[in-house]
């Protein structure tokens, strides 16, 4: 499978906060369920390159308010950004209310957005500060940079606040020592290794921490991490298995998110049969029982895989979705009812010219027949 770039899933530097952080109480209200409805289509004929759009990414705020971003592919000079989209109707409709704009680089953010509004103060910043990190790497390629941007103001407007790494050219060649993310190429006896940095402050970040590597296999390139928290105070720690496993999706469970590298590994499969390749999201509800529900989408499907057993591997059941299959879309669950859950995507990798970004919102116990 070709791949574009790797995971910025969630710098662990916010990790342990986003996983184990209840969700803030909002005013009830009822949310729509929504089959792939377009958010924003690239124009035609316009300059933008393929595949338009990619990398979809959202975040619902404190006020009930949902944020969206993704990579745009647009023509260049103006440098790429991140367009930042909002819905105040549970996803029905949605507004670009501002861009994240490389301030500190000249080169464009570009790859891998991923938002997180802060449940409690961090250094200087204050609960309820909207984070986006993402790659900034100029038009050649020849450079990736992860940076942080924090917005006070739910989005309207942005300022840069550090540089968690930096590395070389933007291809994922072994070899070649660019960072994706929490993925990091800046050890030479891996091709590719997962790795994690914390922070207390959002302005310096620690040394990295490996997650995933293969030892046995240089050429084995896993990324595209993603981590949620379970009852049982257990964390799924979720990632695309390439260059030893074609990319199908495997899963580790931990007691602690920070050391995930001991931790066995499963490949997600359901009681079907069925498996998914690359980029995993998860996301974990209360909805399905005493355990809640698991809920796992990888690349390949438009179909959930879902896991009411705290992740035991025996226990995947695969169900239907109305949102096409995309290359990294991820997933909401709903602070007034977590049996809502949005999943948004913005299309496959090139070949890709008609790529889209779009959302659509399930109720989990009908899709589940609960």
């Amino acid at each position: 499978m070709r791949l574009l770039h790797n995971a910025i899933a969630c710098l662990t530097g916010l990790l342990s906060l986003q996983v184990s952080a209840s969700p803030t109480p909002v005013e009830k209200r009822q949310t729509p369920t929504i089959s792939n409805r377009v958010i924003f289509s690239p124009p035609s004929n316009a300059g933008w390159v393929d595949p338009r759009v990619l990398y979809a990414r959202a975040v619902q705020l404190k006020s009930g308010a949902l944020i969206a971003t993704w990579e745009n592919y647009s023509p260049e000079p103006p440098k790429v950004y991140f367009p930042i989209y909002k819905s105040t109707d549970g996803g029905a409709s949605w507004t670009q209310i501002s861009k994240v704009e490389d301030t500190v680089n000249g080169w464009g953010l570009r790859y891998q957005p991923y938002l997180y509004q802060l449940p409690v103060a961090i250094g200087d910043y204050p609960a309820g500060t909207l984070l986006v990190a993402g790659n900034s790497i100029p038009t050649d390629l020849s450079k990736t940079k992860i940076d942080v941007y924090a917005s006070r103001d739910d989005g309207v407007t942005w300022s840069f606040v550090s540089s968690v790494a930096s590395g070389g050219v933007a291809q994922p060649v072994n070899g070649q020592t660019p960072v994706w993310g929490a993925t990091a190429y800046r050890d030479s006896k891996y091709g590719q290794k997962l790795a994690h940095q914390t922070t207390t402050d959002l302005k310096s970040w620690s040394s990295l921490v490996d997650d995933v590597h293969d030892t046995n296999s240089y050429a084995a390139r896993p990324g595209m991490p993603a981590i949620t928290k379970l009852p049982n105070d257990n964390y799924i720690f979720a990632y695309e298995a390439c260059g030893s496993d074609g990319c199908r999706v495997h899963y580790r469970l931990t007691r602690n998110p920070l050391e995930v590298l001991s931790a066995p590994s499963y490949t997600l499969r359901s009681t079907a049969g069925s498996t998914t390749t690359s980029s995993p999201f998860v996301v974990w509800s209360s909805v399905g029982g005493a355990n809640g529900t698991i809920i796992l989408s990888g690349g390949s499907a438009s179909n959930i895989f879902v896991n009411q057993k705290l992740g035991d591997p025996s226990a995947w059941v695969e169900h239907k979705t109305p949102q096409p299959n995309a290359y990294a879309r991820s997933m909401v669950l709903f602070q007034n009812d977590d049996g809502k859950m949005l999943i948004i995507g913005a299309g496959r990798l090139p070949p890709s010219s008609t790529n889209y970004v779009s959302v659509s919102v399930i109720d989990l116990r009908t899709t589940m027949g609960l």
